[in-house]
């Protein structure tokens, strides 16, 4: 894990926002680096190499196949989690309660 993965992590980890999530899970051909499995949501931190056309490409595929199954996907620069570390895991809270069709009721 990066730095930043490795300080949003002591964050999610063991339902410290109400929901587990788990880190490095593999989703059909992906691996994600969270995933809330109650909420359908994946976390991303992505690096520089994210931002290359390659990357982007990739990252386009890898949406849109974990949005037609059902997730909702956030990504978070690697020096968004490290500089604002509190904004970026009050964004992810909000999404946990966040209505969604289909899904369990909030709590």
């Amino acid at each position: 894990m990066t730095d930043a993965e490795r300080r949003l992590w002591a964050r999610l980890r063991n339902a410290a926002l109400g929901y587990e999530f788990r880190r490095q899970h593999k989703l059909g051909a992906y691996i994600v680096d969270f995933v809330c499995l109650e909420r359908r949501l994946v976390v991303e931190v992505d690096g520089g190499q994210h931002n290359l056309d390659p990357g982007v490409q990739h990252d386009l595929r890898r949406t849109a196949w974990l949005e037609a199954d059902g997730y909702k996907v956030l990504r978070f620069w690697n020096n968004e989690v490290l500089a604002a570390t509190d904004d970026v895991v009050e964004t992810i809270w909000r999404d946990l309660r966040e209505a969604r069709p289909g899904l369990p009721l909030v709590r």
